[in-house]
């Protein structure tokens, strides 16, 4: 009798409360596209789609915990690490992966929820970058976060562009700066990676305020299919897709009185399941 097994992927983030974000979007994000979510909680938040008015960190050792007993026993296909509050977490976090090499990490930098509020420390930041970026396959910063990480003002597709390379230098396989908070009827993401390979993906603009935890998703949409076999600029390529129409299929939906939810689920694919060699 023949054995399967699903495509696991693991995620490393905040729980949001409001479900529409953190951890909760991203194991919505993982089953939509087929592949078996597991999770490790760095912190839970008191949250819904208004925004932000608690934060409670997950001792260290808990995380590291969770992170090995998924590593150990599941072995997922890739990682997508999320929310980070503390720099004693990051390093943290650095270390457990350093013992497991060879799986591709997507690293959201969650640094400023929807809502504007702040989900980081400030001092992380520089562990982040010197411990995590380094493990990371690719790094995917809103244009809040890319100002923060390249030191420079982001408001347009040229300095979005010149972000990418800056980021890039401080050690990361790939970049992808996110440019949804852009003005106009056409939104632009830029790619560059270590090859030299630069894409802008461009997309149209949805009238929504559904569009709390669109990074969360994008960057496990960027997991889930790596872990599917794809490589990094077609898993980004398709990420993108993904979210361009999660958005656009919940964006007639009102969830909360605040930034509601995508439709992570408005063409869900069956568990995916590979025969085991």
């Amino acid at each position: 009798m023949k054995k399967y097994k699903y495509v696991p992927v693991l995620t490393i983030a905040g729980s949001d409360s409001g479900g529409g974000a953190g951890i909760q979007a991203d194991l919505k994000t993982f089953s939509a596209l087929g592949c078996f979510g597991t999770s490790a909680i760095t912190a839970i938040t008191v949250q819904n789609t208004l925004g932000v008015t608690g934060i409670h960190s997950i001792p260290p050792a808990v995380v590291e915990g969770q992170i090995r007993a998924v590593m150990d026993d599941i072995k997922p296909s890739a990682v997508k690490i999320g929310m980070v509050h503390s720099s004693e977490l990051a390093a943290v976090i650095a270390g457990v992966l350093k013992d497991y090499p060879g799986i591709p990490v997507i690293l959201d930098p969650v640094m400023v929820a929807t809502s504007g509020d702040r989900l980081i420390e400030n001092n992380t930041i520089t562990v982040l970058q010197k411990l995590l970026f380094p493990l990371a396959a690719v790094v995917t910063p809103n244009l809040d976060e890319a100002e923060i990480l390249a030191g420079m003002e982001v408001k347009g597709l040229d300095a979005m562009k010149l972000a990418a390379r800056v980021i890039l230098a401080t050690g990361c396989g790939a970049v992808l700066v996110k440019g949804g908070h852009l003005q106009g009827k056409i939104l632009y993401d830029v790619y560059l990676d270590n090859d030299g390979r630069e894409e802008v993906i461009a997309s149209g603009f949805i009238e929504t305020n559904n569009t709390h935890g669109t990074g969360c998703s994008l960057s496990s949409a960027i997991a889930a299919f790596a872990a599917l076999g794809n490589d990094l600029p077609s898993s980004v390529r398709k990420a993108s897709q993904f979210i361009h129409d999660a958005i656009a299929e919940g964006s007639d939906v009102k969830t909360g009185e605040g930034n509601g939810p995508l439709n992570h689920f408005f063409k869900p694919q069956t568990l995916i399941k590979n025969e085991l060699e």
